[in-house]
């Protein structure tokens, strides 16, 4: 979140898109702490975006939408300043998806694909279409996934790429921004 946070000026008004948003919270906290931004938080479930609007409603946030569909579907023809997303990316074969904590979790919201990367290919080049010239896409991966989401910004005319650890230390988070005119 933090490193989110640091991309995004106090005092603008950016688009900022959170992708898979789930329960709500990233795109909840970006509206608390950027209040002059326009959040448009996606899912593709309708239950998720019915827990997301109702954390919403229960924190006075007006800065914020909801919207569902799959991935940059939801998100229409719009450009954003930042997109970020935290998607499945656990694979199929994994058993990290029942590890403790994660079994309450549904499976559309662990799993994605054979080797886990394919929600994180589809965000990623996607992305450029969908960003302002100068915008910042951040994605949160799985441990092990660092250099295939490098690789994918890479290919994708990602810039500025940077790999930030989480509180455990391990390469959790993967920045880039796109710098196309």
């Amino acid at each position: 979140m933090e490193h989110t946070l640091a991309r995004i000026p106090q005092e603008e008004s950016w688009h900022i898109a959170d992708l898979g948003t789930g329960c709500g919270a990233i795109a909840l906290a970006i509206a608390a702490e950027r209040p002059k931004c326009r959040i448009t938080a996606t899912d593709i479930s309708n239950n998720a975006l019915a827990v997301a609007r109702k954390n919403s409603e229960r924190l006075a946030l007006a800065n914020i939408e909801f919207r569902c569909g799959d991935w940059f579907a939801a998100a229409a023809s719009r450009r954003f300043d930042v997109i970020v997303a935290n998607p499945p990316y656990v694979a199929q074969e994994s058993s990290h998806a029942d590890q403790r904590g994660l079994q309450f979790e549904p499976r559309l919201a662990l799993i994605s694909g054979a080797h886990g990367i394919d929600a994180l290919k589809t965000i990623v080049t996607h992305a450029p279409y969908h960003l302002k010239p100068g915008g910042w896409l951040l994605v949160e991966h799985g441990f092990d996934q660092a250099c295939a989401v490098r690789q994918l910004m890479l290919s994708s005319a990602g810039r500025n790429i940077a790999l930030f650890r989480d509180y455990a230390g391990l390469d959790r988070i993967s920045a880039c921004q796109f710098c196309y005119s």
